[in-house]
């Protein structure tokens, strides 16, 4: 659905050369639920605007549907623009026209009968629950009716793609949860594939599916959003995921576990989906390999609404401790886990 093939983009500023995205290639899939995550700096921003062409590329290809952007001529790009819907962090309604000319506002330009705007409005304000806010104005509704009423006005031209930036960032806890429930539903109602820009790692916890992480322009880290949540493979994507997870005890509890002087012993850190939770797998380490073995440290989360949970154990190195059996217990159970 999105291709983003070798990208660079370098901003000229003055005599500063500023170099945003730094070879980027990845692949959106349709129906994705897709999320880039980065600090500020990072250049999720420049990518996402290159999908819609608000910026172009320096070097490398956005492919959209199989058709690289750069290779359309003005009238085609419009009709491929009007498949892309976005929402924006602060709305960008006008304040001066009521919620109906706002999210008319895209068939209005496109000059489209009168009778049908008017039934395609009032099924997306029906669609984000806001029927009855149909002749209020802006100033007169809450964050979250905005950021509703920005998503109808995004949903109202059909597009096969919806592009957020930053589209919870301005919002509070409880309405943020519920806009990302409404996107959830967006893409399972409509099939509309949505890419994500966001800085906070509870949004690709809810409701995407993959992730790409990003640090310094480039893409650093890639991959399912549960795999990425088991295993971060760097230190910016292990620092998200301890925003929102407690996924392995603390400096402190640390050295707790480690003042023996003896070493005799050797711990791993393991990721348990949901199925995997219910096992008992203590049980079988303990009864059927007589292993000796200890808890240091649990926790549990959801992530996509599936119970995961983050589980460290230690193996005491007496005369029944094999690493062999144990790793390989792991392997048979397809248990995530790492030597630490």
């Amino acid at each position: 659905m999105i291709e983003f093939e070798h990208v660079n983009k370098v901003f000229h500023k003055k005599k500063e050369r500023i170099h945003a995205l730094k070879n980027v290639s990845f692949t959106v899939n349709k129906h994705d639920i897709f999320g880039v995550i980065g600090y500020s700096g990072a250049g999720k921003s420049t990518l996402v605007r290159l999908v819609n062409q608000l910026e172009r590329v320096s070097e490398g290809k956005v492919v959209v549907d199989g058709h690289a952007l750069d290779t359309y001529k003005e009238k085609e790009l419009r009709a491929v623009k009007k498949e892309i819907g976005m929402i924006f962090q602060h709305f960008n309604l006008l304040n001066s026209s009521t919620v109906y000319k706002n999210v008319a506002m895209p068939l209005i330009l496109s000059g489209e009968n009168k009778n049908d705007i008017k039934k395609k409005v009032e099924e997306m304000l029906a669609f984000v629950n806001l029927s009855d806010k149909i002749h209020q104005y802006p100033d007169e509704l809450s964050g979250g009716q905005k950021q509703r009423v920005a998503i109808a006005r995004a949903l109202v031209t059909n597009p096969k793609i919806l592009l957020c930036d930053e589209a919870t960032s301005a919002l509070d806890p409880a309405t943020t949860s519920s806009i990302l429930d409404l996107l959830k539903r967006v893409n399972q109602t409509f099939g509309i594939t949505i890419l994500i820009i966001t800085h906070e790692m509870g949004v690709i916890q809810k409701i995407c599916n993959r992730v790409a992480v990003m640090e310094q322009g480039e893409v650093v880290e890639i991959g399912n959003v549960k795999n990425v949540f088991s295993h971060p493979q760097t230190s910016t994507a292990k620092n998200f995921v301890s925003t929102v997870i407690n996924t392995e005890p603390s400096k402190s509890l640390k050295a707790v576990f480690n003042h023996r002087p003896d070493q005799n012993y050797i711990d791993y850190k393991l990721f348990l989906e949901t199925e995997q939770i219910e096992q008992p797998i203590l049980n079988e380490l303990t009864q059927k390999y007589q292993l000796n073995v200890n808890v240091l440290f649990s926790s549990m989360s959801t992530i996509q609404e599936e119970t995961v949970c983050y589980l460290w154990l230690r193996f005491e190195k007496d005369q029944h401790f094999n690493k062999d059996i144990i790793e390989q217990y792991f392997q048979n159970k397809v248990i995530t886990f790492e030597e630490v």
